[in-house]
């Protein structure tokens, strides 16, 4: 499934990898990946707000796992004395899920073979953030356009 996100009569670059996986900005694309600029002008101006929640519900369908947040590997000194690692500066590597809820921010700690799991979660988050301030735009234009009709939901 290729993912894009539209922009009207904006340039927009389409990065996929050969299981066609979208990435957002070019830094992520792996050497196996394709660039192709293109123009998009998928957002009709006829558009209703019924459509808007199709397209959204399925730009979303497949986005799972979802998380927020950065995933970030630290390094911290344990608790043992003479510790070779900590000794020499080297420390203890682990990842850790950094989370902003409310006010409050906190860290869980993420198992090494877990890494690349959660790192897909936040980029499906970070993905459905960006969709959904697309669909608040489609949606607002959709609505101004049914009003003008006269046409009622």
């Amino acid at each position: 499934m290729t993912r894009v996100r539209y922009a009207e009569g904006e340039r927009v670059c389409l990065l996929l990898d050969e299981d066609a996986h979208f990435f957002s900005k070019k830094r992520d694309l792996p050497e196996s990946g394709i660039c192709a600029n293109m123009r998009i002008y998928n957002m009709r101006n006829d558009e209703t707000p019924e459509d808007v929640k199709r397209w959204f519900r399925t730009a979303t369908k497949n986005l799972w796992p979802i998380a927020a947040g950065s995933l970030s590997l630290r390094k911290s000194p344990c608790t043992r004395e003479r510790c070779s690692l900590c000794e020499s500066n080297k420390g203890h590597l682990s990842y850790v899920l950094y989370v902003k809820q409310g006010n409050r921010r906190f860290s869980l700690y993420v198992p090494d073979d877990l890494a690349d799991k959660i790192q897909q979660a936040i980029d499906n988050g970070r993905q459905l953030q960006d969709l959904i301030v697309e669909a608040g735009q489609r949606y607002t234009r959709a609505l101004k356009t049914q009003r003008r009709s006269g046409k009622r939901p």
